[in-house]
């Protein structure tokens, strides 16, 4: 070895000890006479002197021509230090150099590899292998690690048995695009990378082993934002002889675990909410908890007043921001202009301020009365100092802007604390959903998913209404899993393909397989997915993902450390039976 420690774990009960680390130069610090130097490593930091008359003039000079991140091997002796540092674990050590030796000598770094970094996105992520020495973004990994490690300790003890799935595997038309991947054994054919191991978890169960789980790199081909990359991790999850009530027991248990292990925290009551109340009271179907603010509705209050916006609504739907009765007509109008922003696409907002003196002062005093305004505070269970945000309009739209206007006074407000965690399950999703695009229905969820059984008769005669045996997990309106009970007999499955618009012969090409699996004797079974990444982020108190992951791509899908997607050459195409399409000249 070429350390006898590392440069995070000397303490006063090593002073005299004679040590060798080694690690990389983070700052040198020249007094002429008196250099101090600090070695990084993964570990920590450890300051190493380098005082005249008591060190060699040659080591003196060789360490004063070090630069930044210059890899090296000193050996010394650990003394106390006389100005201790109570920012560092080893703080109240150095190390008396008497030996020094450049491993490997580098060039100045583009950026500055320290927690706080002059380095921006796309340098530091061109450099990726740099900014992994930060002590910020290394951190952020091992608690990826730690995460994992804890994860599968939990299965483990759960009897869950951990099983690799195929990553070449065969494309289907349902959900998001799939990356494909050319065969040159098999010409023209191709292979996709899987979204997810669904059928085969599924298979796996047919296979009786009962309790399946895998951390496993999944593959979607679809646009980017701050909580996606083309590649993400799941930790994937299927049971046998098991009802919703089971998946939900063991799952919590696990998220339990986790927060316990790994946050030291221990959670309250996780709750439940179906996703008709979801979307009522908070717009969205990943409502989130760490505040109240919950939608009431208007309309009967509202209408008939003379009021022409609202009176011609499908919907009313106000919240009452607690305490901010003092926001000044700017705030408001800042409010107004941010709905108004076509992401949001609100026509205007009325507002409602309730006076410390019992009066309400509105933006529609000229057709409400004080009476009428204080039945709608009564409604929305507003007290003096609190401001009611009104929005209007087709149901589904102003629900959704009403839920980013919530986020976003949540924001203001201080409500979404990233220390605070309040999971939810939500249950009961719809099994169908129209796509205007296509005109036809589409699973939710994903194909496989089982139908309340009440409900089955009306794929026939309202297929918008039927349930599914369906659940995410959601944290901090974020979510983080989803999954449901699996249909597990064959004519339930060529109904449900029926219902989505698959011929007897789409069906047969895409899922042969698994229905006929479904004839030898399929147990009832269902799972959930985790999204590993986004767990990760929640936990690490971050909107991103990427810092979670060792080599992320960018917002174009690209890794620019390694100028990725790139062109290959011809010879590659025509091997695999690609025509190359030429410029014409």
């Amino acid at each position: 070895m070429l350390r006898t420690h590392t440069c995070g774990e000397l303490r006063l009960a090593d002073v005299n000890k004679e040590v060798t680390l080694a690690g990389w130069v983070q700052r040198v610090r020249n007094k002429g006479g008196l250099i101090w130097l600090d070695l990084r490593d993964r570990y920590g930091v450890t300051q190493l002197i380098f005082e005249e008359g008591s060190t060699d003039k040659a080591l003196l000079e060789k360490a004063a021509s070090l630069g930044r991140e210059f890899v090296v091997q000193a050996t010394g002796v650990v003394i106390e230090r006389t100005s201790k540092n109570d920012k560092l674990p080893t703080g109240d050590i150095e190390i008396k150099a008497s030996a020094l030796e450049v491993l490997n000598a580098a060039k100045v770094p583009p950026f500055i590899i320290e927690d706080e970094t002059d380095g921006g996105d796309e340098l530091r992520m061109k450099y990726r292998y740099l900014d992994l020495r930060r002590n910020v973004v290394r951190e952020k990994l091992q608690l990826r690690h730690r995460m994992m490690q804890e994860t599968r300790k939990y299965m483990d003890a759960q009897s869950f048995i951990e099983v690799e799935t195929p990553v070449l595997i065969k494309s289907t038309p349902e959900g998001a695009r799939d990356f494909v991947v050319p065969s040159r054994v098999n010409p023209g054919e191709f292979y996709a990378l899987p979204q997810s191991p669904q059928t085969f978890k599924q298979l796996l169960m047919v296979s009786g082993f009962d309790r399946y789980f895998q951390i496993v790199k999944c593959f979607r081909d679809e646009d980017l934002r701050a909580d996606r990359q083309p590649e993400f991790t799941q930790i994937d999850c299927e049971m046998s002889f098991v009802d919703q009530e089971d998946i939900l027991n063991t799952f919590e248990g696990l998220v339990r675990h986790l927060f316990t292990h790994v946050k030291g925290i221990e959670l309250g009551g996780v709750e439940r909410m179906t996703f008709a109340d979801a979307m009522k009271y908070y717009g969205n179907d990943k409502p989130d908890l760490r505040f109240d603010m919950k939608f009431v509705e208007l309309n009967e209050l509202a209408q008939g007043k003379g009021f022409t916006i609202f009176d011609q609504a499908e919907l009313i739907v106000g919240i009452c921001a607690t305490g901010a009765g003092e926001y000044t007509r700017k705030q408001i109008d800042a409010l107004t202009d941010w709905v108004k922003r076509p992401q949001i696409g609100a026509k205007g907002l009325v507002y409602v301020k309730c006076n410390e003196d019992g009066t309400f002062k509105s933006s529609v005093d000229k057709f409400y009365t004080q009476e009428d305004l204080k039945a709608w505070a009564e409604k929305a269970n507003a007290k003096a100092g609190d401001l009611i945000l009104v929005l209007s309009g087709d149901a589904k739209t102003t629900r959704k802007q009403m839920s980013e206007l919530r986020l976003k006074m949540g924001e203001e407000l201080g409500l979404r604390d990233r220390n605070v965690f309040k999971p939810l399950w939500v249950v009961d999703f719809p099994l169908l959903e129209w796509d205007e695009e296509t005109q036809r229905y589409h699973a939710m969820h994903h194909p496989f998913t089982s139908p309340k059984k009440e409900d089955i008769p009306l794929l026939e005669t309202d297929p918008g209404a039927v349930r599914a045996n369906a659940y995410d997990l959601v944290i901090n309106g974020v979510e983080i899993g989803g999954g449901s009970i699996r249909i597990h007999d064959r004519p339930t499955q060529q109904l449900m393909f029926k219902h989505l618009g698959f011929s007897d012969e789409e069906a047969q090409k895409q899922f042969g397989f698994l229905m006929e699996a479904f004839e030898y004797g399929a147990p009832p079974h269902g799972g959930i997915a985790f999204g590993f990444d986004r767990f990760c982020a929640i936990f690490g108190g971050s909107d991103s993902i990427r810092d979670y992951i060792a080599f992320p791509k960018n917002n174009s899908g690209r890794d620019v450390m390694i100028d990725s997607p790139s062109t290959i050459a011809e010879e590659q195409l025509k091997e695999l039976s690609i025509a190359l399409a030429l410029k014409k000249e």
